[in-house]
């Protein structure tokens, strides 16, 4: 209905209207009935900005692939952990480039997230308290890891990652341009650099960034004993760029995901929708079965 402005402007405008043609019946009749339409804007106006940001159907099932990739993965590796299956997650291509297009695919979903939660208008406390849940998670993830895997606990994972990132890529939303140039920058820069750029000699030869309370930037010489590993660099690259592709598919290429929502099946967009608190039970529930049936 409101093809060509946003429901509140064209509300404004066509008010604004309404009280020029008045404007002839004399002041008084005028600002009385100016007063009905401001009050309805600003009504207006605050319930579209305490409704949560509209979702988009091919955004929530691009994300539940992933969401499906990474439980085949983790599938897996619970396998090989309860030495049902023997693989190699460290070192065989296909594991190592499988991990690579599910991160990839999370955080390209993060940075188109963040494009669609400017448009819609969310509020500064909104975003924050979304921030803050997906940070406790990655506090969670850190303490459950340290249980379980107390020499290669999780330190900086995907979730410590996406927090990072959208904290970082929150005021390139409006600048797909500079994003996708900053993120093939950032992307390069994290996976070209390996070599020691700083090495004091109060060090011993350590290089500066392989130091623990460093290994978030991405700019060791070595990957960390950790079982997963995120690091800003190159990964915010990949957020960046999502950024820009949100705003790319938003202004040419609504239709496609037009199309993708209607392709979707429920249980995908489903998944997408509650990705986080998958993500967060699908391990337990996981190695709860394997420990029933297998011991």
């Amino acid at each position: 209905r409101c093809r060509r402005f946003p429901c509140g402007l064209a509300g404004a405008w066509t008010m604004s209207r309404r009280s020029k043609n008045r404007g002839r019946s004399g002041a008084s009749h005028a600002g009385n009935k100016a007063g009905r339409p401001v009050t309805a804007t600003i009504a207006t106006t605050a319930s579209i900005e305490s409704k949560p940001p509209e979702r988009i159907g091919a955004v929530d099932a691009l994300r539940g692939a992933a969401i499906c990739m990474m439980i085949v993965y983790h599938a897996a590796f619970d396998l090989n952990w309860f030495h049902i299956i023997s693989a190699d997650f460290n070192h065989h291509p296909f594991w190592l480039g499988f991990r690579d297009l599910i991160v990839s695919s999370f955080l390209l979903m993060v940075g188109v997230s963040l494009v669609l939660a400017e448009r819609a208008g969310i509020s500064p406390r909104r975003f924050w308290r979304r921030i803050a849940l997906v940070g406790a998670c990655a506090l969670l993830v850190t303490v459950g890891s340290y249980a379980a895997f107390p020499k290669t606990f999780i330190s900086f994972g995907i979730l410590h990652c996406i927090v990072v990132s959208s904290i970082l890529g929150w005021p390139l939303v409006r600048f797909p341009r500079a994003a996708l140039m900053l993120g093939i920058v950032v992307i390069v820069a994290g996976a070209a650099i390996g070599v020691a750029l700083f090495d004091p000699p109060w060090l011993n030869g350590v290089a500066f960034f392989d130091l623990p309370w460093l290994n978030w930037v991405g700019l060791m010489t070595h990957r960390p004993a950790t079982e997963d590993y995120v690091p800003v660099l190159p990964w915010f690259g990949v957020v960046l760029i999502g950024i820009s592709t949100g705003g790319w598919l938003l202004e040419r290429r609504r239709q496609v995901l037009h199309r993708i929502s209607r392709a979707s099946p429920e249980w995908l967009t489903w998944l997408g929708r509650h990705s986080l608190l998958v993500y967060m039970v699908h391990q337990p529930i996981m190695i709860g079965i394997l420990r029933v049936f297998h011991g």
